[in-house]
This record gives C-alpha cells, structure tokens and sequence, in this order.
C-alpha cells in the first residue's frame, strides 16, 4: 500500500486513489529521477551544489508549465526534512498566508521548518510578496515560488534578493521520450504507434510533461487493432496550442527572435519566427510596425527601398485584411532579411543626440545666419556665407559646426549596398573640404 501514499503536509501519510493519473503514478521519488533538469540538479548544478553544501535558500523556479517545479519543490522538501507547503497566489488571499505563516511558526517553534511552495507566485500582488519577508529573514520558511513569467519583471526587488531565481528548460523529445517510456513500463502497455506517430504525439506536447503524460494516457486507452500513423493520430487527437502570449515573455522572446532573424540575413528563420507569432494570435499591425522598424534600424541606406518596401506592405495588409494581407508581410520579412544591412545611419542619428545633449546652447557659426535686419547685420550675421552653387563642384566646403566645436565624424557608411555609393560620396566631400580649408589658409 505504500505507493498508494503520498507524504505531504508535516509528513503525514495522504491517501490517494489506486486510479490516480498516469502523471501522478510516475511522479519521481527522487530528484535523480527528474527528467529534463540534469544541469540543475546534477553534482555541479546550482540546486545539486546547494544540497551537498547544505545550504539550500528560498527560490524562484522560473520555467514553462510541465516541466517540473512542483516535482522539484516537493523533493527539496523531501530531501531537507522540511515540511511541504502548497499554496496557489490564484487562490490564496491575506487570510490564507496568515494561517500558513502562523503554522509555520508553531513548527519552527517545535524544531521543524518549512518549505512553502507558492505556484504562480508573481500573481501576488506586491504587499502579499512583502509579507513572505520577515518570515524568510527569521527561517520560519524556505520559500519556493513558482512563475511562467519573468522574475525581474514580475517580482518585488526586495523578494529577488532573498532568493536565488533558477530557470527551468522546457522538456526536449529526448527528455518526453523518457517519460513516455516510463509511462509505458509503469502500465505495462506499449504506445499503439508507429515511430514518426510516436514522435509526432510527443511534439504535440510543446516540451511540456504534464501535457506529454496526458496525451500518453489517452492514446494508451485506446482499443487498436496494430499501430496508428501520423494521419490517424491526427483524426484522433487535435494539436496543442503553441504556447503564446501576446503580453508576456513569449511575445517578446518571439518578436526578439523574428528581428534578430532578419538582422542575421536569414529569411527561413525569419519567416519561422514571424509565422509562430500570427499562429500565437499576434496582432499582424504589430508585427507591421515592427518590420518597419526593422528597415530603419538594421538596414538603412544601405537599401533605402526596404523602408518603403515594409510601409507598403503594412498598408496592403490594412486595405485588404487577413488572410491575404499577410502574405504580403511575409514577403517584406523575407525582402528585409535579404536586403544589404547597415545601422550606420541609426548610430549617427544617435550620435548627433548625444552630442547635442553635450554641448548646450553653442550657436552656429555666424556665417550661415540670416541676417533680416540691420542690427543683425551689424553683428556679423551672414557676413562671408559662400553660397554652394556658386563654388567649384557645388560645394563651398564652409564649417556649419559651432565656432568652438571641434568637427565630429557622426555618419560612417558601410561597404554595402546602396552605403557604399555614399561611401564614396562622404569620403569626396571630406577631401574637397579638407583641398578648400588649405587653400583658404593660403
């Protein structure tokens, strides 16, 4: 009887039903025994090297659901002799902490801790995540917190340092295909699939375990005669929705993606990227706007058409809608992912603000004044102004800085695309500039 218990709460015995989920059944016993975490959980591992030093401290699991922080946060308990707490921040109010952390405090009284598990910690607002501190100070609690979301951007400063984050990856094939195989030696039966079936079940679970098992446990229900292929294992089973929020850290790591994608010359990947985010819901404005940022950003003057190009199709897509308007993003993805790339103009254009910011209220030159009126001609507004047609080449070569401003370089061209035809023109304006200045000092 003893696997049909589970020691939760102050290690008291917990009895759980013999049909339990198949995800439930394979629950690993040890830390050794989760998948997916070895370079946590490994010898020279973050948590592996806490547990041998004895000095584990309160933590923040940051990972995608399914791939083991509950799994982890009840085996640390295990593993210190602490008393396992479980709370949901979705469920749990004030009231509930305030009974946790009076019970908390009767078992450290009693000579006991406690690891409290909070799953969905950054849903706390940020009182609630106040109130967990004194209790971390005095070691009433070890706190493991759970989150999907990103700690920096979710979690109160004050919390982040009094625990150490540590990211959890998302199950690779290998790792769910361990699971499967477990599952398939804990009921005895063996997956009624061919192999690409079989991998094709795993990928629907997008690297996360719970989903894996699940799935696992309803195709092992099944009554088939032989094994099923990709095509009758899709009429059985739908695919499950990528993961995707448009508001969360996948929106961004995806959109980073997408443009660092096109930045690198590499259409494919660019196309990928920007697919996964229109399968996610996205906004295809968005991703519109971003194109066009992209065009301004990473590519410039080295092909001043790629702006033009992404405008244009941003207002094909909002003339014509989805899906057809899509088609033409896709094809501004893929002519900005091949276009000539340069950021020269964007690091100028920085440049000149910084400068800017530098140097004040400094005044142009006199010369290049206007001069509308007589008391602004008496003080030398517009005197000696050499007017550009006039001169040899169309170019005067005159200084347009501030007088006491030495002549920055701001704008370097690249050697590619259209940049390298002006290039070519910055480098002959420099050197008549330079031909004008000696023989003005002549």
């Amino acid at each position: 009887m003893a696997d049909l218990f589970d020691n939760t709460q102050d290690g008291a015995p917990v009895a759980r039903p013999a049909n339990r989920p198949l995800a439930d059944r394979i629950r690993p016993a040890r830390l050794s025994d989760v998948v997916g975490q070895e370079k946590l959980l490994g010898p020279e591992g973050p948590l592996g090297a806490m547990l041998a030093a004895g000095s584990l401290s309160s933590l923040i699991l940051w990972g995608p659901p399914g791939v083991g922080k509950t799994t982890i946060a009840r085996l640390l308990a295990q593993e210190t002799e602490r008393a396992f707490v479980q709370i949901s921040a979705i469920f749990s109010g004030v009231a509930d902490l305030r009974k946790v952390f009076d019970a908390a405090k009767l078992r450290f009284e009693q000579g006991r801790g406690t690891l409290l598990f909070v799953d969905e910690i950054h849903r706390f607002n940020k009182a609630q995540q106040d109130s967990f501190l004194p209790h971390m100070e005095d070691g009433t609690i070890m706190l493991v917190g759970a989150t999907t979301e990103n700690p920096s951007f979710e979690l109160n400063a004050a919390l982040l340092s009094r625990a150490q984050v540590v990211i959890l990856d998302r199950l690779s094939l290998a790792d769910l295909e361990r699971l499967a195989q477990r599952a398939e030696q804990e009921t005895g039966r063996a997956l009624p699939l061919t192999a690409i079936a079989r991998e094709r079940l795993l990928e629907m679970a997008d690297g996360d375990g719970r989903a894996a098992l699940n799935l696992i446990e309803q195709v092992l229900s099944w009554k088939v005669t032989g094994k099923l292929d990709p095509e009758a294992l899709s009429k059985r089973l739908m695919r499950r929705a990528a993961k995707y929020d448009k508001s969360g850290d996948e929106h961004y790591n995806l959109i980073s993606a997408l443009h660092k994608s096109v930045r690198g010359s590499d259409p494919d990947a660019a196309l990928y990227w920007f697919a996964r985010m229109l399968e996610g819901g996205e906004d295809p404005r968005f991703l519109a706007r971003r194109l066009v940022r992209m065009a301004v950003e990473d590519i410039g003057l080295a092909d001043p058409q790629a702006q033009t190009h992404a405008l244009h199709a941003w207002e094909t897509y909002e003339r014509i809608g989805s899906p057809e308007g899509e088609l033409a993003l896709a094809q501004a993805v893929i002519y900005l992912a091949l276009a000539p790339k340069s950021n020269a103009g964007y690091v100028a254009y920085k440049a000149a603000r910084d400068l800017a910011r530098r140097s004040g209220s400094q005044m142009p030159p006199a010369h290049i004044l206007n001069a509308p009126t007589d008391l602004m001609k008496t003080q030398g507004y517009g005197a000696g102004y050499a007017y550009d047609h006039d001169a040899e080449d169309g170019f005067s070569g005159q200084n347009y800085f501030p007088d006491d401003m030495k002549r920055p370089v701001l704008y370097a061209p690249v050697e590619r695309g259209f940049e390298r035809e002006l290039k070519k023109r910055v480098e002959w304006f420099s050197g008549l500039r330079s031909k004008r200045r000696g023989s003005d000092k002549t």
